[in-house]
């Protein structure tokens, strides 16, 4: 079906994703440290956080709001909700993680990727690029 102008609708690609969080200093280690994430400006909104860029016009924004959800989730990362982020050189991504006392769970596939779970609970894919 196309639209008024002549265009057919549809979805072109993620804006952004958007995840609860505790604390933005704590977050800002995980995401901007530990994961490497570069920062976007943010809006003055009524509420803290933060916004990371995914690059290609995709970004993260992490919300300090209360948390609806249990942080304890009790399921392996990858039957849980998540959020899902290529990377390069995951093997050392991974190691850098581990050494910062972040738990990394390895694709019970065999495929090339990991989860973690952010401070917050928040479970995170990495998955190497071209893998």
């Amino acid at each position: 079906m196309t639209s008024a102008k002549g265009v057919e609708p549809g979805i072109l690609r993620l804006h952004h994703a958007s995840l609860v969080i505790a604390d933005t200093r704590v977050a800002a280690a995980f995401y901007g440290e530990q994961l490497g994430l570069v920062p976007l400006e943010r809006p003055d909104l009524d509420f803290p956080g933060l916004w990371y860029d995914l690059g290609s016009g995709q970004a993260l924004h992490l919300l300090q709001v209360p948390n609806p959800d249990p942080t304890e989730r009790g399921v392996r990362c990858g039957q849980d909700r998540h959020l899902a982020l290529r990377v390069r050189g995951l093997e050392a991504l991974a190691a850098r993680l581990e050494g910062a006392g972040i738990a990394v769970e390895r694709s019970r596939s065999g495929r090339p990727a990991a989860f973690v779970r952010d401070p917050d609970g928040n479970a995170i894919e990495l998955i190497e690029e071209g893998g």
